[in-house]
């Protein structure tokens, strides 16, 4: 087998291996000082912060607003503190709190915001990170009570989706956090009323995507709806194929049943992942020397049996 393809075929196999990994360790209960301070939690925890500063740069942040959390078992959530800039976080600043909303382990107080979080993680099993955060022009929509409308660029279509609106609560309280159960699992970002937006995804760096994707999108809008001419949608007739994009992906969709769509399968077998992509629990490949012979084994034995369908 040619070389290129030898080595995209070991990065799908990697992919695949390591989240069966992680789906399977998600299901027991490590102890939780065992988890924060293992090297899965450290590798999420810098990719936490480097979200958190990529959020602050992109001014989808300001002051000590916004909070950032990942589900890294089936009991314990890795969130971000109280009043700090997300400018300004470091590994140190992150806490380990339960799905009771106690915090576990971590010497920083952590977001009171973490019950929206914890109602996405109960109400959405798929639900591995989730991203707090007021980007401007999707908040201005949010503040307005306007809906963006839909069907307009392919990128919105499959990544969001038709744009839900929750209702406005006082933040940090549980009738805020659970504004979004109606939402939550046919959407995967939602808009706060008079607040911001709330996104969901496999990992923290897909999770802050979603707030790009979205926010690029309402600016989008305010700047076509200036030109003086009417915005164009797309043809009817091509939206199924967006769907089936989507369908493709395993992401939520209003328009799906919801039932036909309980896991989240997104980039699990990209044959090139960002640093997010390493869930909870999962082994890192590239350190990992026993993770590096069961893949090449693998991929021998696929290679053979792929000589074998030539005979």
């Amino acid at each position: 087998m040619a070389e290129p393809k030898l080595k995209i075929l070991n990065k799908i196999l990697q992919a695949a291996v390591s989240q069966c990994l992680s789906e399977i360790r998600i299901q027991g209960n490590p102890s939780a000082k065992t988890l924060f301070y293992s090297r899965e939690a450290e590798f999420i925890k810098e990719e936490i912060v480097k979200v958190g500063q990529k959020l602050w740069v992109r001014e989808y942040v300001d002051g000590n607003g916004g909070n950032i959390s990942f589900r890294i078992s089936r009991d314990y959530v890795l969130c971000t503190p109280t009043m700090c800039s997300k400018a300004d976080l470091t590994p140190a600043d992150i806490s380990l709190v339960d799905l009771d909303n106690n915090r576990i382990v971590g010497s920083r107080a952590h977001t009171s915001e973490i019950l929206l979080h914890l109602e996405i993680y109960k109400a959405v099993p798929d639900a591995r990170a989730v991203i707090h955060c007021h980007p401007p022009h999707a908040t201005a929509y949010a503040i307005t009570g306007l809906v963006p409308p839909g069907e307009i660029i392919p990128e919105q279509e499959v990544f969001i989706g038709p744009v839900a609106t929750a209702a406005y609560e006082t933040p940090g309280t549980k009738s805020f956090a659970e504004t979004v159960l109606p939402f939550v699992r046919s959407h995967n970002t939602i808009l706060l009323e008079n607040h911001g937006v709330v996104c969901w995804a496999d990992t923290v760096t897909h999770a802050e995507w979603c707030v790009e994707v979205l926010d690029t999108y309402c600016r989008t809008l305010i700047l076509a709806s200036q030109l003086g001419r009417p915005i164009r949608r797309i043809p009817q007739d091509k939206i199924s194929g967006l769907l089936a994009i989507k369908q493709r992906l395993g992401l939520p969709d209003a328009r799906f049943d919801v039932r036909e769509h309980d896991s989240l399968l997104s980039h699990t077998i990209s044959t090139k992942q960002p640093r997010g992509a390493l869930m909870s629990g999962r082994t890192k490949p590239n350190r990992d020397e026993s993770f590096e012979k069961l893949i090449m084994r693998l991929t021998n034995e696929v290679i053979r049996f792929a000589s074998l369908q030539k005979k």
